[in-house]
């Protein structure tokens, strides 16, 4: 009964897409906590029509629901998309409390927003589990990739046969260090850019109208 189920649902998410060629791709920004999913969101949004998707903090989990842009039309090199950017809270395995205190939040304060945390990654999931049709995968790429998270959510998108980038963020940092990360991830195409700074965004741009138009 599983497998039929199973197999149900996946005929269903395939003719949904092929019906729905001329609705805008739902791209998931995806990746743990303070990676710069938020910094990229908005850097897209601002770039290409001049609004943002959310604020943007170095306290962990400043995004603790999913945010979502519509309608953004991205044109390079003679391709063109029509993405919704969803902006989704940081995944991770634990969120304890006391990380917030170290940023001189209040322990209500902080016991609330580890809460909200929690809740943003199981809402995460489901956006990914259900509701999007592509993935941007990003990473600090001053930290080391090889994480239990990064691993987990990787295997889920490639089991849900999504198309994914690998963007390598922070390559303004000294300590970036891109090939861990591609090494990490070798089946998948990684691109180096700084979304603060705003480097290497028209490769960014390019690759987007690629995988995802």
């Amino acid at each position: 009964m599983g497998l039929l189920t199973n197999l149900r649902d996946s005929i269903t998410r395939v003719t949904d897409r092929l019906f729905a060629e001329d609705e805008p791709k739902r791209i998931g920004i995806y990746g743990p906590p303070n990676a710069g999913k938020t910094t990229l969101a908005n850097r897209i949004a601002r770039d290409w029509t001049g609004d943002a998707v959310g604020p943007e903090s170095h306290i962990p989990h400043e995004t603790r629901r999913a945010r979502r842009k519509e309608n953004v039309e991205i044109e390079r090199n003679g391709k063109s998309v029509t993405i919704d950017i969803v902006d989704t809270p940081g995944v991770t395995t634990k969120v304890d409390y006391k990380e917030f205190l170290d940023h001189d939040m209040e322990k209500d304060d902080a016991v609330k927003r580890s809460r909200e945390a929690t809740e943003g990654v199981a809402e995460a999931m489901h956006w990914l589990r259900e509701d999007v049709d592509g993935v941007i995968y990003v990473l600090d790429s001053t930290t080391d990739p090889f994480t239990q998270v990064n691993t987990m959510l990787i295997g889920i998108i490639e089991s849900q046969d999504l198309p994914v980038l690998i963007f390598a963020n922070k390559v303004d940092l000294d300590d970036s260090d891109v090939k861990r990360i591609s090494d990490a991830f070798p089946q998948h195409e990684t691109v180096p850019l700084s979304a603060l700074e705003g480097d290497n965004m028209d490769e960014v741009y390019e690759k987007i109208a690629e995988y995802f138009g």
